[in-house]
């Protein structure tokens, strides 16, 4: 008999408890639309006007990308071309491929698709072939290689696919997060959580490219097929 008073006794508490945080949310919510009662024809339309400002805003910054190459992976033919692309975009995503390398057409499929989610970033290719100054200057050792540019300086690189989880088989979500973790895109999933299958077995530090320990021109590939 006992036992069951107690229980009986939790019962009641615990339903007072919900019946006070219902009848807050309730308060809340009447409070809220009093504020909307209360707000009068002149600030309507001033919180419309803000709105509609912000969404040209959001349209004219959208046809600046547009006009400068944004929303699509493309080829730069030169080394000249490649610092005019750089110097008109903020944020830059530049494929340093060559042809014979296997996994450089893993990362232009993957590229591709990001250049026309993240508008906000300008993603190109260029042949090292075709870049040898620039590939000595920016230290493009190993192909593929991902310079990562904000405001015309090279702020990060994604060497081979070691930050990509080590596989071939790695998603266009993977990459979208490593460039993300770079601040090169806006990325809006939680950096702090890898998209990779099994994060224990593929970790997530970053290899950087390490400038001072690169000597010769010859290019080594991460890829087994040349």
């Amino acid at each position: 008999m006992e036992g069951n008073g107690s229980i009986d006794m939790f019962s009641e508490v615990l339903e007072n408890q919900f019946l006070q945080a219902a009848k807050l949310v309730e308060n809340h919510l009447d409070s809220e639309i009093q504020k909307l009662d209360q707000i009068g024809e002149d600030e309507l339309e001033l919180l419309k006007e803000k709105r509609l400002a912000a969404l040209r805003k959001a349209q004219q910054q959208k046809q600046e990308w547009l006009s400068k190459g944004h929303g699509e992976y493309r080829e730069v033919a030169s080394e000249r071309d490649f610092f005019q692309e750089v110097k008109e975009s903020e944020k830059v995503v530049c494929h340093f491929y060559r042809d014979t390398t296997f996994r450089c057409k893993i990362l232009d499929r993957h590229l591709a698709i990001l250049a026309k989610k993240h508008l906000e970033t300008k993603f190109l290719k260029l042949n090292v072939e075709k870049a040898p100054f620039l590939c000595e200057r920016l230290r493009i050792k190993v192909i593929p290689t991902l310079a990562l540019l904000r405001d015309g300086k090279t702020q990060d690189y994604v060497v081979g696919f070691t930050d990509l989880g080590n596989t071939d088989d790695f998603t266009t979500e993977t990459l979208e997060w490593r460039l993300g973790c770079s601040d090169v895109i806006n990325y809006s999933g939680n950096l702090m959580e890898p998209p990779f299958q099994s994060q224990k077995k593929f970790g997530t530090n970053f290899t950087k490219l390490e400038k001072k320990t690169i000597r010769g021109k010859k290019y080594d590939s991460d890829s087994d097929d040349d």
